[in-house]
C-alpha cells in the first residue's frame, strides 16, 4: 500500500513539473526566439547596416551561382547573401550585403582556413562596388588565390541579387560558355572538343578546337567561332575576306605534319630541351623540362619532378604556342604554371621581348624556372638553323 501511494505521489509531482515546464516554455520560447532572431538580424546588419529587418528566402526555387547557400531580403529592397567559396583552401564562408541599386554595402568573412589572413580585410575594398566595376578591384599580390576567390564570390552575390529580383544573368562558367559556343558553331561534334596545339602560325586565329569525333574544327578569332569541315571548307557564315583567310588556315591545320629531329649530337643544345620536331612548313616544336620547386624546393615538400612544357616556334624565332603538359608543383601556388592564363602569355614572344614576362610572386622558383626553360627555345632554333 505504501508503495502504491509513493507511485501516485511521484506521478503527481511529475505531472505538476511537466505543467510548470510547459508554462515556463510558453513564456520563454518567444523570448528566446526573439533574441535569436535579433542576433541573426544583427549579424546581417554588419554587412547591410541600413537593411532593417531581414527575411530568409527559399532559394531552392532559383537557379543561383553554386557558391550561394543562403539569401535574405531586407525591408528596404536589398539583400544579404551568404556564400561558401574557395581561396587558398576550401570552405571560405562569406556574407555580402547588396542594396536595392546593386551596390555592395559590405562584405565579411565569417570563417576560413586561409593562411595569411587577407580574407579578414579584403571585403573593405569591395564596398561600394557594382557588377560593372568590381572586376577593376585588384587581387592582393602574394594572396592571389584568397582574394580572387573572395572577389569572385562577391560577383556571384551580385548576380544572385539580380536573379532574386526577377532579372536574368549568365552564371555559366567560362568552360561552359566556351563549350556552348563551340557546339553552336559545329553541332556535329556533339559537344565534345579537344584543344589543338598550334604548331602553325595561323592568321587571325587565337585558338583551334578539334571535334573528338573528327567531324571538323572550330577556329576562334576574337569573339567569332568559325567552323570548318575535314576538307577545309568554312561552314560558318562570315565575310568573304574572313572566309578566304580561314580556308588558308584550315589547309595548314589539315596538312600539318611533324618529324622528330635527332638532337643528341647537337653541341651546346640547352639541357632543358629534351626533344625537337620540325614541321613540313619549317616550324619547330620542342619538349622542354623546367626544374621548378618540385626539384629545388625543400626536402619536405618537393616532388622531385620537373615541369614538362611543349613549345612551338617559327624558324625566325617567334613562339607560336606554349603549353604545360605536366607539373607536380605546390597546389594553389606553383601550379599556377598549369593555368592557360599563365602559359599563353609566352605566345607571340620573340627573344627581345622575353624579359617582359615576370615571375609570379609566391611562386618565384616555379615560374622563374619555367621562364628559363621556355627561353631556351631561341637558342635551340639558332643551333638547328645553323646561326648560333
Amino acid at each position: 500500500m505504501k508503495y502504491f501511494k509513493s507511485v501516485i505521489s511521484l506521478t503527481v509531482i511529475c505531472a505538476v513539473i511537466a505543467v510548470l515546464l510547459a508554462l515556463t516554455n510558453s513564456i520563454t520560447a518567444p523570448i528566446i526566439e526573439e533574441n535569436a532572431s535579433a542576433a541573426a538580424n544583427e549579424a546581417l546588419l554588419v554587412v547591410y547596416p541600413d537593411g532593417g529587418d531581414f527575411t530568409q528566402l527559399d532559394i531552392s526555387t532559383y537557379e543561383l551561382p553554386a557558391t550561394v547557400t543562403e539569401a535574405y531580403s531586407a525591408t528596404n529592397g536589398g539583400y544579404v547573401i551568404k556564400l561558401i567559396t574557395s581561396g587558398y583552401g576550401a570552405n571560405m564562408v562569406l556574407m555580402c550585403g547588396i542594396d536595392g541599386s546593386g551596390t555592395v554595402t559590405g562584405a565579411t568573412c565569417l570563417s576560413s582556413g586561409e593562411t595569411l589572413g587577407y580574407e579578414k580585410t579584403y571585403g573593405d575594398s569591395l564596398k561600394g562596388k557594382t557588377a560593372e566595376d568590381i572586376d577593376a578591384v585588384e587581387t592582393v599580390s602574394g594572396a592571389t588565390m584568397t582574394t580572387a576567390g573572395y572577389k569572385n564570390a562577391v560577383k556571384d552575390a551580385l548576380n544572385a541579387t539580380i536573379i532574386l529580383g526577377g532579372g536574368s544573368v549568365d552564371i555559366r562558367s567560362e568552360e561552359e560558355i566556351l563549350n556552348d559556343n563551340l557546339s553552336e558553331a559545329l553541332p556535329s561534334a556533339e559537344g565534345k572538343f579537344v584543344s589543338w596545339f598550334m604548331v602553325e602560325a595561323l592568321e587571325n586565329v587565337d585558338a583551334v578546337y578539334e571535334a573528338e569525333n573528327k567531324t571538323g574544327y572550330v577556329l576562334v578569332s576574337g569573339e567569332e567561332f568559325i567552323a570548318i569541315d575535314n576538307t577545309g571548307a568554312v561552314l560558318s557564315t562570315v565575310a568573304d575576306d574572313v572566309k578566304a583567310t580561314m580556308e588558308a588556315n584550315a589547309q595548314l591545320i589539315i596538312n600539318s605534319s611533324t618529324e622528330e629531329i635527332d638532337i643528341s649530337g647537337v653541341a651546346d643544345m640547352p639541357s632543358q630541351i629534351k626533344k625537337a620536331y620540325k614541321t613540313t612548313t619549317g616550324n619547330y616544336i620542342f619538349d622542354a623540362e623546367a626544374a621548378g620547386y618540385g626539384i629545388n624546393g625543400d626536402e619536405y615538400t618537393r616532388s622531385n619532378e620537373t615541369i614538362k612544357i611543349k613549345i612551338s616556334v617559327t624558324a625566325s624565332g617567334t613562339i607560336i604556342a606554349c603549353l604545360t603538359e605536366y607539373q607536380n608543383e605546390t597546389p594553389k601556388v606553383g601550379d599556377v604554371c598549369a593555368k592557360a592564363e599563365y602559359y599563353t602569355q609566352f605566345n607571340g614572344k620573340v627573344e627581345t621581348e622575353f624579359e617582359d614576362i615576370e615571375t609570379v610572386t609566391g611562386a618565384t622558383v616555379t615560374t622563374g624556372a619555367y621562364k628559363t626553360a621556355v627561353s631556351k627555345v631561341f637558342e635551340a632554333v639558332k643551333l638547328l638553323e645553323g646561326v648560333a
